[in-house]
């Protein structure tokens, strides 16, 4: 049986990439559970790893610690959000099925999917499959990666590892997105700021910009289709060797 992992306040800093005094924070403001107390020593756990993660996660989409707090305290209790997103509590329509940008979902039926890994749902939310509309509702946030975290569980991944694996993906395709954010700036946008910002420095700086919202998308498929056909080729000439045709 695994032993549990008992860290101290500065273990956990350590572990996290946080600072002591951002966890000391965390642990006033209620965003984290109690720990452990052996003495007068406080020993933290998994448990506490996870929250932090999906405390961040929340703060970078938006959330100010106050509403994380609120969120977070809503999911544990199982309570309407209502209050905590300060809208009016109104029926709601049957939600449309299927993850398309914008779908409802009931709030209860992603509760029941969530229940048996702990933080779930948050951390569902944090890693950009749903956000909260109201009370009873929750809306698809990204399609894409709603579609590649159910044929994980289609395959038989555990929802626990799915949700690190869909994270895990999110984590990937922002940090693609901020390399090309920055090549903009220090391109296009350092070249413009040197310019005399005519009329055709900004028809060159537009058709720039045009670019950089359509090209990446392209260019990381094309890459990473590369790349996978390159490896899953490997895996099944290693898997099964004399089944498939060579290169298949």
């Amino acid at each position: 049986m695994a032993m549990e992992v008992e860290l101290t306040i500065s273990d956990l800093a350590e572990r996290s990439g946080m600072t002591v005094r951002t966890l000391r924070d965390y642990n006033e403001r209620g965003l984290l559970p109690p720990p452990k107390m052996k003495g007068r020593t406080g020993f933290y756990g998994e448990e506490h790893l996870n929250r932090i993660q999906i405390v961040e996660r929340l703060l970078e989409r938006g959330i100010t610690l106050n509403g994380v707090r609120r969120l977070l305290e809503a999911w544990d209790r199982g309570e309407d959000l209502a209050d905590v997103l300060g809208v009016a509590a109104t029926p709601t329509p049957p939600p449309p099925q299927g993850a398309t940008p914008g779908a409802l979902v009931p709030a209860a039926d992603l509760a029941e999917r969530f229940e048996a890994v702990p933080d779930g749902l948050a951390r569902a939310v944090a890693a950009g499959l749903y956000e909260p509309v109201d009370q009873a509702t929750y809306r698809v946030a990204e399609p894409a990666l709603v579609e590649v975290f159910d044929q994980l569980l289609d395959a038989g991944v555990t929802i626990d590892r799915a949700l690190d694996e869909i994270d895990q993906l999110r984590i990937d395709c922002d940090h693609i997105a901020r390399q090309f954010t920055d090549i903009f700036v220090r391109t296009a946008v350092r070249e413009f700021q040197r310019s005399d910002r005519g009329e055709r420095d900004v028809e060159t700086l537009t058709a720039q910009l045009d670019s950089v919202r359509t090209r990446p998308g392209a260019i990381t498929a094309t890459v990473v289709g590369r790349f996978v056909e390159r490896y899953v080729g490997s895996v099944v000439t290693r898997e099964f060797p004399g089944v498939f045709p060579s290169g298949a």
